[in-house]
């Protein structure tokens, strides 16, 4: 028999109701995330798509697990342990309506539940999310930064391959594709993949979601990535999107193709030298120019026909781009990618992606989004101040996430009493000044 007793209100985070359990919290920072949240309708989003049949053995609603799972991620918490614990927490039950903590069981169950159904829904709400928050950025020029991160398990989680693996070798993981709006830091889209997925895997089709997905104010995009990236099926797709490009080259005999070019040195640069010319790879249906830059690395002595010489050992960086500049520009524009490197370490170690794990490949996918969700919260919330803006993810867990608080209530409120001497007071008040003004 179904139980219409326990349905909650789509508007399910907000303190403003009666609330039972611990008069402690050491996340007050949540109700201001919880103001933002709303005001985003993402928790009414997130109900809708994911409504809850309320039988009486049901205990918990899809919408309670998947935002305290996304609450758990902005604290910078992981595991499902941790996350049941974190539940409990007396400001954490006031805005999930929670009776009590949710058990680690019940979060496995119900994201095993939802499956592989449920993770392809997530995402395509996820990303129509963030299509409009970047509508309402106002941009018109964006630059994609594509990239793919390599998430290491311990055990037999269903989808963990061995593949290539820096940190390490042998070792099974995940191999999520991703792409940054850079001008934002927004993760505006991912896959989670198994382990044994090469970098571009799927890119065409994963660009090609992107790309549907881009609001109308968007007339002028530039996609940068790697060397993993180097694929002439990409390139046809960007060309066909008319937009900009820049890949670094990847090919086997790369070093000694470069060592057999015209090189020019630049005036006032001894050590540095470019070139470019004209190539076609195997499966290429035309032929596009290389451009690269050469630098001596050091200089070493080597013995040649009885006499010592001193000569340069160079390093070699080399570059494809839809681009008309010579190989310094493009060098110099390449090196700015290095920032989306920063975010995805802050969305792997700080809001901890891929670090809370089951069995269950679907349900691990859905753990990532939601971790993932937790990043873009937390980076959208402080887009209205650049001293907000530039912090990275754990300063922001420490300035406005975990700041113990007391609950109180009184009449039909509930309020939250800090600390008075809490270090970053002015800071937490501003950010909360900047939510209700939004």
């Amino acid at each position: 028999m179904k139980n219409t007793k326990k349905k909650l209100n789509s508007q399910t985070i907000v303190v403003k109701s009666s609330f039972t359990g611990s008069n402690i919290t050491r996340y007050a920072g949540l109700n201001t995330v919880a103001k933002y949240m709303n005001r985003q309708n993402i928790v009414q989003t997130i109900s809708s798509s994911f409504p809850t049949v309320w039988y009486n053995a049901t205990k918990f609603g899809i919408n309670q697990i998947m935002m305290a799972i996304t609450l758990a991620s902005i604290s910078g918490i992981n595991r499902l342990c941790r996350i049941a614990a974190f539940s409990g927490d007396g400001l954490v039950k006031s805005l999930l309506k929670l009776d009590k903590a949710i058990n680690e069981n019940a979060l496995s169950a119900a994201l095993k539940n939802l499956g592989q159904v449920g993770a392809r829904k997530l995402q395509t709400v996820l990303l129509s999310k963030n299509s409009r928050w970047l509508r309402e950025s106002g941009l018109e020029s964006i630059t994609l930064d594509a990239d793919s991160t390599v998430k290491s398990v311990c055990g037999n989680q269903e989808g963990a391959e061995k593949g290539f693996n820096t940190t390490k070798k042998g070792a099974k993981s995940y191999h999520p594709l991703l792409v940054f709006v850079s001008e934002m830091k927004l993760l505006y889209h991912t896959w989670f993949r198994t382990g044994s997925a090469y970098t571009a895997n799927g890119i065409v089709d994963f660009l090609e979601e992107v790309k549907a997905s881009l609001p109308k104010n968007i007339r002028e995009v530039f996609f940068r990535a790697d060397s993993g990236f180097f694929s002439g099926e990409l390139f046809d797709l960007l060309e066909s999107y008319n937009w900009n490009y820049l890949v670094k080259v990847k090919l086997k005999n790369l070093e000694n193709l470069l060592q057999s070019q015209t090189w020019v040195e630049l005036i006032g640069k001894n050590d540095v030298a470019i070139c470019e010319f004209s190539y076609k790879a195997k499966g290429w249906n035309r032929p596009r120019m290389l451009k690269a830059i050469r630098t001596v690395k050091e200089y070493v002595q080597v013995s040649y026909l009885g006499q010592q010489q001193i000569v340069p050992v160079y390093q070699y960086a080399c570059y494809i781009s839809s681009y008309d500049m010579d190989a310094i520009g493009l060098h110099e524009l390449y090196k700015q990618r290095s920032t989306s490197e920063t975010w995805i370490e802050q969305v792997k170690g700080h809001t901890m992606a891929g670090s809370t794990l089951t069995d269950d490949f679907w349900a691990n996918d859905i753990l990532w989004q939601l971790s993932v969700l937790a990043y873009n919260i937390s980076v959208m919330m402080r887009q209205k101040k650049s001293k907000f803006k530039q912090q990275e993810h754990r300063t922001f867990i420490d300035w406005f996430i975990t700041v113990p608080a007391k609950i109180t209530r009184s009449g039909h409120q509930t309020e939250l009493k800090m600390y008075e001497h809490h270090f970053y007071k002015a800071e937490w008040k501003e950010l909360d000044r900047l939510i209700e003004a939004a």
